[in-house]
């Protein structure tokens, strides 16, 4: 399996705070944004990754993560030239994954935190990899028509899904998580623009769906999710990171320990990052990590 992270667009959502940044390298509380994502696929043990990016900011993203092998990885990049949607944003990486390939993918800006994640992701890509078919997560929200929204019949198994509605038939929205397998490009394709005009990734769930191949977890109370896309979620998110960091003395979304943990890099290549980072909290953390 891979990993797809969505990282383009324009951050409109965020303007005038990004007319000159892309969003995603923001800092949420003590580190870029898109670390948190990249936490992710790497807690599911996905050591291959295609950022798909904005032309003008492949350079920024290459000075921050080069080909991934300071984490043990390999880390490529697409180009997204027009914001037109995610399905088709994540047809920019089709190039990188060959036919045998299931697919993560995970959206730039969006965090999550809760025991027993790196289970779940697990779980999601073990299904995905044996059976086929795609897996996304629901979590609920006072907001669902912000969202791509999943309805639930008696017996708990999916009926609809449907973006943005303006009448939602459930409280439970889509994240930004996905589980797909190989045939996720030719459905991508397959699909029509939305009203907005946009090419859907709730379009691509619909097509599993009419397959019979669709599962969705639901995320219970123990799990935050945040969509750090609006000032107010950009915020929270923040707040939230720098709280349970104070609290546990633990960092969310640390990627080289992650690295380190999963046996990626050595002792050497993590006290080498460090040393780097020695005269700030993040580089103390790494250090703190060395003497366990």
């Amino acid at each position: 399996m891979k990993a797809v992270i969505l990282a383009g667009g324009t951050g409109s959502r965020l303007y005038p705070t990004t007319y000159a940044i892309n969003k995603h390298l923001l800092p949420i509380y003590n580190k870029p944004m898109i670390y948190y994502p990249l936490s992710l696929v790497m807690l599911a043990k996905i050591r291959e990754v295609i950022f798909v990016v904005n032309p003008e900011d492949i350079p920024l993203y290459k000075k921050l993560f080069g080909n991934g092998e300071e984490l043990g990885m390999k880390i490529m990049y697409a180009v997204q030239e027009k914001p037109l949607g995610l399905a088709h944003a994540l047809l920019a990486a089709e190039e990188y994954i060959n036919n045998k390939d299931s697919v993560c993918l995970v959206l730039g800006d969006n965090i999550f935190f809760g025991h027993g994640i790196p289970e779940l992701l697990l779980q999601a890509k073990y299904d995905v990899e044996k059976n086929g078919g795609a897996y996304v997560f629901g979590y609920f929200v006072k907001d669902p028509e912000r969202y791509g929204v999943v309805e639930f019949d008696s017996e708990g198994r999916v009926i609809s899904i449907e973006e943005k509605p303006k009448n939602p038939k459930s409280n439970f929205a889509v994240v930004g998580l996905y589980f797909y397998d190989n045939t996720v490009f030719e459905k991508a394709k397959k699909i029509k623009p939305s009203w907005r005009g946009e090419f859907e990734i709730t379009s691509v769930n619909e097509e599993y769906l009419k397959e019979g191949k669709l599962k969705v977890k639901l995320l219970g109370r123990g799990f935050a999710w945040f969509d750090a896309g609006t000032h107010d979620s950009f915020l929270e998110a923040g707040e939230f990171v720098a709280t349970i960091e104070k609290k546990t003395g633990l960092m969310i979304g640390c990627i080289e320990e992650i690295a380190y943990r999963n046996g990626w890099i050595s002792k050497q290549k993590l006290e080498e990052i460090a040393k780097k980072l020695s005269k700030t909290d993040y580089g103390e953390y790494l250090l703190k990590i060395l003497k366990e």
